[in-house]
Order: structure tokens, then C-alpha cells, then sequence
């Protein structure tokens, strides 16, 4: 018997998520976008559906709002502050990201724990208030250091548990595993690794009330999907993607095994 909080198979939908970091300026960003909405109709065409989602610099959401309108393609921001208004000098809130057009926000990036000082109770807040207004957290996970699998799965699971106590009940959200000594590696983590540490995931959404979807990121790439499909509904993607023929390639990857994770994912 499935539990009534659990996902759907159609909420494991395939999905593709990009971040562009600080890695370009606001004219290349605007070229890159343009390239990327140039995939729309091969996005439309592949032979199952594959979410697509992109997060740019904040300057640049204008941006993607004007070149991704009309295209199945979301965007988003690389950040969100907790508060929703107040003497918060150069800080971003939720709804603002959401009138600015915004489906998704990433927060609890390694990088922002590392250099800003983000802390579990910081993610938990930020991913309160994107849910409280209508965004989609892409919630970035895991350990610092390739341990063995017990303390990645504990170090893991600590920061996603932490995340989901501040989603509201009923919400979207996306838990994008990046193991951190994997992120801009030579090669994304094992993938018997990688599979252990999503089922626990998995179990971890089943307990909370939110729908949920998990992609894996960490030098993720062509062959990545096809490793762990059944495992992950889909890839965040870093510099692989700025080259839009690879991003076509990992598209075209994930939707001909899309069939395969999707029945793995409402199976387990």
C-alpha cells in the first residue's frame, strides 16, 4: 500500500536543472538564455516530457522572464532571503522572485555554507519562505567529504530533514543531491553511492508532507543519468551546460530512459 503522502509516479517526472553560478556576465547570460529557448521545440519533441528549469544571476531574471516566455522552460534564482520585507541591505525575498516571474530557488548550496556561513536553520528558513510563496526550493544536499556511506547518508539526511521541517504542508520541492567533494571533480560520485544515498532520500520525503523530486548534481553529465536511473528523477548540471549542445544531449539521455526511472521511482 502506497502512503498517502507519497509521490506519484507522475511527480517523478524527469527533470533538468541548471545553475549558471557567477560563471558569466549579463550579455552572455542573455545569449545563453536565447540559446536555450532555441531547445523548446527539441524539448517539445523528445519522446517523453523532461522538466527543464534554469537559474541565472538576480540581474539577469529579467531577462529570462522576456526569452523564455512562451517556451516549456522555468527559471529561477540561485538564492532567497527568509524575510519577506525590512532593513535587509541587498537581500532578495520570495516574493519578490515570484512576481519577477521565478518557479524555482535554489538554497543550501554548499558553496553558501562554506564562504556565507548558511547553517541547517538558515536552509530551513529559506525554504520556508519560498514555499510560503509559491516557489519551489531546489534544496542542495550533501556531505563534505567522501566518507563512507553510513556518515554520508546521516550528514545528508540531517540537512534534508532540516530543509523539509520548514516546507508548508503540501508543497513542491526539488532535494538536489551534490555530494560536495564531487562538485567540480573529474567524475560525478559512484553510482553505488549515489543510489544508496537517494533511496535514503526517498524515505526521508515519504516522511514529510511535501511532493517531492530528486535530482543529483556533483560533475553530473552524459553516461550520469543512465547510471543511475531508478535511482534520481533527474541531473543539476553546472559547466557542462553552458555549452547548450551538451544540455541537448543530457535532455535527449534522460528522456530515453525516462520510462525506466519513472517505473523504478513508483515501484520503490
Amino acid at each position: 500500500m502506497i502512503p498517502e503522502n507519497s509521490t506519484s509516479a507522475a511527480d517523478h517526472r524527469p527533470m533538468i536543472g541548471v545553475s549558471l553560478k557567477l560563471h558569466f556576465g549579463l550579455a552572455r547570460t542573455r545569449d545563453w538564455l536565447a540559446e536555450v529557448a532555441a531547445l523548446d521545440d527539441a524539448l517539445a519533441a523528445l519522446p517523453r516530457p523532461v522538466d527543464l528549469f534554469v537559474l541565472p544571476s538576480f540581474p539577469a531574471l529579467a531577462d529570462a522572464r522576456e526569452l523564455l516566455s512562451g517556451t516549456g522552460i522555468a527559471f529561477g534564482a540561485q538564492d532567497v532571503h527568509w524575510a519577506e520585507s525590512g532593513a535587509w541591505t541587498g537581500e532578495v525575498s520570495a516574493g519578490m522572485l515570484a512576481e519577477a516571474g521565478a518557479r524555482y530557488v535554489e538554497v543550501g548550496h554548499a558553496e553558501r555554507r562554506r564562504y556565507f556561513g548558511e547553517t541547517d536553520e538558515t536552509v530551513t528558513a529559506k525554504t520556508r519562505a519560498a514555499t510560503h510563496a509559491g516557489l519551489v526550493p531546489v534544496i542542495c544536499a550533501g556531505e563534505r567529504r567522501a566518507e563512507d556511506l553510513d556518515a554520508a547518508v546521516d550528514e545528508t539526511l540531517t540537512q534534508v530533514r532540516a530543509a523539509l521541517s520548514g516546507a508548508v504542508p503540501d508543497s513542491e520541492v526539488v532535494i538536489a543531491y551534490e555530494p560536495v567533494w564531487a562538485i567540480g571533480a573529474r567524475a560525478p560520485a559512484p553510482a553505488r553511492h549515489v543510489r544508496a544515498v537517494a533511496g535514503a532520500i526517498r524515505g526521508c520525503l515519504r516522511d514529510h508532507d511535501v511532493r517531492g523530486r530528486l535530482i543529483y548534481g556533483g560533475t553530473a553529465g552524459p553516461g550520469t543519468y543512465g547510471a543511475l536511473a531508478g535511482a534520481v528523477d533527474g541531473l543539476f548540471l553546472g559547466r557542462l551546460a553552458h555549452d547548450t549542445e551538451g544540455l541537448r544531449k543530457v535532455l535527449g539521455e534522460i528522456s530515453g530512459t525516462a520510462g525506466e526511472e519513472i517505473s523504478g521511482s513508483a515501484g520503490g
